[in-house]
């Protein structure tokens, strides 16, 4: 049964500001407010923000009962939500909750909202709470245009997936050396490193561009002779990934010829984990979104077959 256009319920995904996790951390506003400015930090700037996130979740929820069927959903509550194909999804915060609420999702289309432009950039938030009414029944009707965005996608040998719509993280959970089997290319080489970062397209500007511009750096002060420009970002909708080893460390036994490459479809990047305990693959910088990647277990990291769906 099809769901008609202005049937559709709206999912809205909103996240704490930055007072609401100090309240929840010392209980009231007060001691909040003395922990900020023990710190000599700047307590009217949690204010404001906090203030500016409130209005805009007003006018957004005013939008949305105009529009009939929706429901509200916290960032934190995302890994256990299910979502329903005919669902459009708002995300009401930074790039990052765009980014979290977009790895959950199986390609309904996901609306970013930029509460408050003077202070975010909002690369992925093309709109404002006050659009949203005007933007709901051109969505609704698959009438507004979208951008494909490319996800890495994590598969464990013990079934367990995971997604990234910037990059994952393969490594030590602490400050330690991540120990593994790294196979690409056809080759297998036993690595000692930092850990592996594997970028999307999108993610291809953030963490990645950073170990890469490092790593260049580097070999300009060593004398190599290399561009500033040599580094190029992937478009968003590429059907690819690149993984970047992190500090890779050549020992007798360990090597440090693998350490860069594209990751396609049809080829794979296998990973086996040597580190007894304290293994972790996560994505997108969510820490505590994690699978637990302990001695043995396999991981293919390739480009998902689900993309992401970015409203315009």
């Amino acid at each position: 049964m099809t769901t008609a256009a202005s049937d559709r319920r709206v999912v809205l995904v909103t996240r704490r500001t930055r007072l609401d996790t100090l309240i929840a951390r010392h209980n009231t506003l007060g001691q909040a407010k003395f922990y900020v400015e023990h710190l000599g930090a700047d307590f009217s700037d949690y204010l404001k923000e906090s203030e500016a996130y409130a209005a805009s979740l007003r006018v957004t929820v005013q939008a949305l009962q105009a529009w009939g069927r929706y429901q509200i959903v916290d960032r934190s509550l995302l890994a256990n939500f299910v979502f329903a194909p005919s669902d459009i999804v708002v995300a009401l915060g930074q790039d990052g909750l765009v980014a979290n609420t977009m790895k959950y999702l199986e390609g309904q289309p996901l609306v970013g909202l930029n509460p408050e432009p003077s202070r975010w950039d909002g690369v992925l938030l093309p709109f404002q709470p006050a659009d949203l009414a005007a933007i709901l029944p051109g969505v609704a009707a698959e009438h507004r245009n979208t951008r494909s965005v490319t996800m890495a996608e994590a598969r464990l040998s013990d079934g367990q997936v995971l997604r990234a719509v910037n990059d994952l993280f393969i490594g030590p959970r602490s400050h330690t050396s991540a120990l593994y089997d790294l196979s690409y290319g056809g080759q297998t080489e036993f690595q000692s490193s930092s850990g592996l970062i594997v970028s999307t397209g999108l993610g291809s500007t953030a963490w990645l561009k950073s170990i890469v511009t490092g790593s260049l750096a580097i070999a300009r002060s060593l004398g190599a002779s290399t561009d500033e420009e040599d580094y190029q970002p992937m478009p968003w909708e590429e059907r690819a990934l690149v993984f970047a080893v992190r500090e890779p460390f050549p020992t007798r036994t360990a090597k440090a010829t693998l350490v860069h490459g594209r990751v396609l479809a049809g080829e794979p990047l296998r990973v086996r984990s040597r580190m007894p305990d304290n293994g972790i693959i996560f994505s997108d910088g969510m820490e505590a979104d994690y699978l637990q990647f302990t001695a043995g277990m396999e991981a293919i990291i390739a480009p998902s077959e689900t993309c992401g769906r970015l409203v315009l």
